[in-house]
């Protein structure tokens, strides 16, 4: 998509074009360590003195921020490519994916994920990898660049908080899963006398016992275990939410611990933690598609899963499915991606980097469809059905009823394969958490500098903790249910669109194109130019008026919420897109006070003056480079289309 090629400005060397500084130069407009750089180059000659500062780096800076990183930043290259395979990759490739798919044309499907993958996921990932390796800034400071636009850092990071906290709990309740995977029986596997005639074993029914029952509707124990043992459910929260499970609330703290422990020293040690993370996963999913191909009847269930259903295509629902699976499962908008590549070198090739995470998110997605559909033909092939959707349950359920209901019914060490599956599970969202507990440390970091990296995790840790606990009451999954609508979903898709608009129009494409120029030296391709600036912004803006014109009252199963419930979701969901107004107030404030009101916020749309790169020596030839960018463009034509078309295309 891009060609390489050092920019039009500097020569390998990073010195000036000679006619340009020739004529900076006469009038004065270069500062004064790059004089004699500038003489030199006006002449047509090499430079006989470099600039003082690449030859004396600031006091200030470390040997680290020398090399155009951050102190703190990654071990190497590969620690960032794993660090984001790990975050990127996770439960919604796992869980959410297959039946997504499944529910919106099965194989048809991906041509909508794919299109939407190419013209949303690929060129915002990309973006934003851009952001944060060029500024080294985290999810709220990148917004020096349109200080009054730091409202949607700080929203993002209240979404995220909110994942975070939910989460964890789905880590403790795959852990509960983990450690009941060692037991003789598997305890999901069969039915308690409580329970009733309707209960039906999960473990492996005789041909006899299955043609019995098969006139009545039952329940199995899988799901009945779930229910009753692990979550305690409550037919309805109006009474009240009730107490969180000692057991869950035991895994809840391992799985905060391990997060912490992981996160203690920053990416110094969630980038070593990263390279198991990442890789893990594809050893026990590699292992669990041997096992799932060689199952009787588990060619049906991958036919099933990619059997395509074309007249899908043409309903909004199906595009709408592609592009909040695409948005979630890469985690971008949310600030995560930002803070990862804010701690890489000046210069990475992170345009390999955002193709490889993208197209293994993919790839992943595809993979675990064909595990998990494999499994699942098997289950309807032992119930004697052809009807493979009747064996799946949605949602939560997913994870927690229909694997462990087909793990059970494995004739040979199910526990073998319910260990792999619980332990993959554990570890994917270990890797994703990270992500997220790191963005929230980078903000908290920049802000309160002074404070100890370890003081900020264990706090989050603790916090996360405490709140985290709502969730695994009997009532847990409610909340669950609400907050990840007015919380998360709801916030981060309004903001994803206000991040997109600030980008691409206020800050600009032209100028984020420059920006590439000066950091990779190589030219933005058009594809990119143009989703940023037109058709990702429009394609998401389309997503948030379709969900708003078909919205419903968010229910868990069959249960409505009470009004007053509905009332605080909406002002949590105001509270968070509301950041744009609460911290646009100060932006414009910080402002002279001798300039006008009005000229004092179109003040606060333009960058501060620090920003761009954070070596001081890269960010002065930044500065003169896009004085040269800016001198070259003066006589240019000012008309309104022109604008658009120079924004996108300049």
């Amino acid at each position: 998509m891009e060609q390489n090629g050092n920019n039009s400005n500097s020569n390998n060397n990073g010195y000036l074009n000679p006619a340009f500084v020739g004529k900076l130069n006469a009038s004065n407009s270069i500062p004064g360590e790059y004089k004699n750089q500038a003489e030199s180059a006006a002449n047509g000659q090499a430079p006989s003195v470099k600039p003082k500062v690449a030859l004396e780096p600031l006091d200030v800076e470390s040997a680290d921020a020398a090399q155009g990183k951050r102190s703190d930043g990654w071990n190497n290259d590969m620690e960032f490519l794993m660090s984001c395979i790990a975050l990127s990759v996770g439960l919604g490739n796992v869980w959410r994916f297959p039946f997504i798919a499944l529910e919106n044309g099965g194989g048809a499907f991906l041509i909508p994920y794919l299109i939407v993958l190419i013209l949303v996921g690929k060129p915002v990932y990309y973006m934003e990898m851009l952001l944060g390796q060029f500024s080294s800034r985290g999810s709220v400071k990148i917004y020096d660049m349109v200080p009054i636009m730091r409202g949607i850092g700080y929203g993002q990071v209240l979404a995220t908080g909110i994942v975070t906290t939910y989460y964890a709990t789905l880590m403790a309740l795959t852990l509960r899963y983990l450690v009941e995977s060692f037991y003789p029986t598997l305890p999901w596997s069969y039915c308690r006398e409580a329970w009733g005639d309707s209960c039906l074993d999960s473990a492996p029914q005789t041909q006899f016992q299955s043609l019995a029952n098969g006139s009545a509707v039952r329940t199995t124990s899988a799901e009945f275990y779930f229910t009753h043992v692990i979550l305690r459910e409550k037919a309805s929260i109006d009474d009240g939410i009730g107490y969180p499970s000692w057991s869950l609330a035991v895994a809840l703290a391992v799985a905060w611990i391990t997060i912490a422990s992981i996160m203690f020293k920053g990416v110094k040690s969630s980038g070593k933690a990263s390279y198991f993370l990442a890789l893990f996963p594809y050893v026990v999913m590699l292992i669990l598609l041997v096992r799932a191909l060689t199952l009787p009847g588990a060619l049906d269930g991958v036919l099933y899963f990619l059997k395509p259903q074309w007249h899908k295509l043409l309903e909004p629902q199906v595009w709408y499915a592609a592009v909040t699976q695409v948005f979630f499962s890469l985690a971008i908008c949310f600030g995560n991606i930002i803070m990862y590549s804010s701690y890489n070198r000046f210069g990475q090739n992170i345009y390999r980097d955002a193709n490889i995470i993208t197209s293994l998110d993919t790839f992943t997605s595809l993979l675990s469809g064909v595990v998990i559909f494999g499994i699942l033909g098997n289950l309807a092939y032992e119930n004697n059905t052809t009807d493979i959707s009747s064996v799946v349950n949605g949602g939560t359920g997913l994870a927690f009823i229909s694997y462990p209901d087909a793990i059970a019914k494995f004739k040979v060490v199910p526990q073998v394969f319910s260990v792999l599956f619980f332990l993959m599970l554990f570890v994917l969202g270990i890797g994703s958490n990270v992500g997220m507990v790191s963005c929230l440390t980078t903000v908290l970091k920049e802000q309160f500098t002074k404070i100890k990296q370890w003081h900020i995790v264990v706090t989050i840790s603790i916090a996360g903790y405490l709140l985290g606990l709502i969730y695994i009451t009997p009532g847990g999954q409610y909340l669950l249910t609400l907050l990840d609508f007015f919380g998360a979903t709801f916030v981060a898709l309004v903001l994803a669109i206000v991040e997109l608009i600030t980008i691409g129009w206020i800050y600009g494409v032209k100028r984020l194109c420059r920006d590439v120029e000066f950091m990779l030296g190589i030219k933005t391709s058009k594809y990119y130019r143009i989703c940023w600036a037109v058709i990702t912004p429009l394609m998401m803006l389309t997503i948030l008026i379709y969900m708003l014109a078909l919205y419903e009252p968010v229910k868990y199963k069959d249960y409505t919420f009470l009004p007053g419930v509905y009332a605080f979701g909406w002002c949590l969901s105001a509270f968070g897109v509301g950041q744009l107004l609460i911290w646009a107030i100060p932006a414009v404030r910080r402002q002279p006070a001798s300039l006008s009101l009005w000229q004092r916020i179109r003040k606060a749309f333009e960058p501060l003056p620090n920003w761009g790169p954070l070596k001081p020596s890269t960010l002065q030839r930044y500065q003169l480079f896009m004085q040269q960018a800016n001198a070259s463009a003066m006589f240019e034509r000012r008309g309104f289309w022109h604008k658009i078309y120079d924004n996108i295309f300049g």
